[in-house]
Parts: C-alpha cells; sequence; structure tokens
C-alpha cells in the first residue's frame, strides 16, 4: 500500500507524458508478484533411482555342479521320504486340475471309464513336495511320477432350460439338456526312482526349482 501510495502522490508532479506512463506502470503489481514468485520458488528435488547390481555370469562348469548338487538333495529327500505331502498339476480332459492324495475332481463332459474303475493319470505338467518342485516340459516323465485316481461317480448335471421366443411371429422353443459329469478321487501320488542328470540332459523333459 505504502509503494502504491507514493506513486499516486508523484503523479501530479510530473509533467510530460513518458514520466506518466511510467508512473503507470509502476502501479501495476504483476511485476513485483512475478518477482515475489520467483524468489519463493523452489526447485524440484531430484531422486537419484539406485542402481542394479550387475550379477557375474557363471561358467558352464560352475552350472554344472550347482545343477549336480541341487539334484543329490531332492534324491536324498526322496529316499528318505521327507518330501511331505505331495501335489500336482494334471491335464484331463482339456483343464488342468491342481491335485493331492484324497481330493475329488469333477470332469465335465462324456468320459468311457465307468465307476470303479482305476486309472493312472499320465499327463502330469507339474509336482512338488515341501522343498523342491519338478516342472515338465510340457509334461514330467511318466516312470518318474505316478498318480493313481479312481472313479467314484457318474451323474448328470441339473436339467437346464434353453427358451427361445420371436415375437408376433408365432415361434416358441423349450428345450431341456443335461450333460453327463464323472467323479474322480485321487488316490495317491509318488514319485518312483531317482532323478538322474544323463536322463535330464537327453530327454529334456523336466525342469527342477
Amino acid at each position: 500500500m505504502s509503494f502504491l501510495l507514493k506513486n499516486i502522490v508523484n503523479l501530479p508532479r510530473s509533467g510530460s507524458i513518458n514520466q506518466l506512463t511510467s508512473s503507470f506502470r509502476c502501479l501495476s503489481l504483476t511485476s513485483q508478484l512475478s518477482t515475489r514468485h520467483n524468489l519463493n520458488y523452489k526447485p524440484p528435488k531430484i531422486i537419484a533411482k539406485p542402481i542394479t547390481p550387475i550379477i557375474p555370469q557363471r561358467s558352464p562348469s560352475e552350472d554344472l555342479k550347482a545343477c549336480d548338487n541341487i539334484i543329490s538333495k531332492v534324491n536324498n529327500v526322496i529316499s528318505e521320504k521327507e518330501e511331505g505331502r505331495l501335489f500336482a498339476v494334471i491335464h484331463l480332459c482339456g483343464k488342468q486340475f491342481k491335485v493331492t492324495s484324497g481330493d475329488i475332481i469333477l470332469v465335465e463332459g462324456y468320459w468311457p471309464p465307468t465307476i470303479g474303475d482305476e486309472v493312472r493319470l499320465e499327463k502330469v505338467l507339474l509336482v512338488g513336495g515341501n522343498d523342491f518342485t519338478l516342472i515338465g516340459r510340457p509334461i514330467v516323465d511318466k516312470n518318474l511320477v505316478n498318480v493313481q485316481a479312481t472313479i467314484i461317480e457318474k451323474t448328470l448335471t441339473h436339467t437346464k432350460t434353453h427358451f427361445k421366443k420371436k415375437r408376433r411371429k408365432q415361434y416358441m422353443r423349450i428345450n431341456f439338456q443335461r450333460s453327463p459329469n464323472t467323479m474322480i478321487r485321487i488316490n495317491s501320488i509318488d514319485i518312483s526312482g531317482q532323478i538322474q542328470a544323463n536322463s535330464l540332459e537327453k530327454d529334456d523333459s523336466t525342469k527342477i526349482y
């Protein structure tokens, strides 16, 4: 306010037009606000991103030693039967199921086995325990994993109603549908035999984690 009053008092004393225009320019607050804004301006803080450490690559001999150590540990766990409760991912009738011993799964659609039949599920995509997991590429070796199951029930689904109608066309259809289902109980999941490094290199069908 004091700055404005000083400029207003000095207006009558200035005789020339140039002094008058300069005094009016001094009355404007834009320049002062811009300077104050620039004084209060603080540059943004630059946060440095952490640099990811470069992991040195191991030689092929070191990789083979590490692989042999892992295979020996897994074989020891299997031989001492300390793998715990095994689980498996199986491929059955176009779908994948994660199962353990004692589970009951439902397969939709027609499937030939009848009630009481015992079957072996050979398309095992993955099997594992407490400390290790065997991943097939695409399936685990048949001689390594044995998954036994029993057919306990074959039924039909609940009735599904399909109703179609076209207005003002005297068209109406009602259809009923029931599709077959098969209920399967998983009896056991066993890992038979030992894992051999030579068989893994030749077949290239199983990967260990």
